[in-house]
């Protein structure tokens, strides 16, 4: 088991841009899955001890994730992602906004692009995330977002070693 494999997140205010690469021990069609499939999203997209609730999802170009980050107390913080452009199992793009429970987006949100690509058994997923405005960035930042980032992909690959086990 390589456990050395690569995670960086780089911040650029000036771009108003954050850039993530992290490296999976895992066939690039599961971590596709991981992050395109509901029900594997629900597993890990959320930073304990909060959890993800999807409350739909259309993955297609124009189609809609609309989901809540649920902290142990109950409470909701929906996030509404658009989808805007799909090459499958290699890319897709995303626009992200806060959301009310009613699916009003809090602009201004982030462009996301994910690219996916195997190398050896090792799939790297880059993400690079596009914020329109940089005050939405900063809270983004204050949030925790680097720090809950990077549990979050931790979480995502206790996932896929387990469903590596189940294939």
């Amino acid at each position: 088991m390589n456990n050395n494999l690569q995670f960086d997140m780089t911040v650029d205010k000036a771009a108003k841009t954050v850039v993530v690469n992290k490296e999976f021990a895992a066939a690039q069609a599961l971590v596709w899955d991981a992050f395109t499939t509901a029900e594997l999203l629900d597993q890990w997209w959320a930073p304990k001890p909060y959890t993800s609730k999807t409350k739909h999802m259309d993955f297609r170009v124009g189609g809609r994730r609309f989901y809540a980050m649920v902290s142990p107390e109950g409470q909701e913080n929906w996030q509404l992602q658009s989808y805007t452009s799909i090459s499958p199992k290699t890319n897709f793009m995303y626009f992200s906004a806060f959301a009310d429970a009613n699916e009003n987006p809090s602009l201004p949100g982030s462009n996301w692009d994910l690219t996916f690509s195997e190398q050896h058994g090792i799939t790297t997923v880059h993400i690079c995330i596009t914020n329109d405005s940089l005050e939405r960035m900063e809270k983004m930042i204050e949030m925790g977002f680097k720090e809950g980032f990077a549990m979050t992909l931790e979480y995502l690959a206790e996932v896929l070693k387990i469903n590596r086990k189940t294939e």
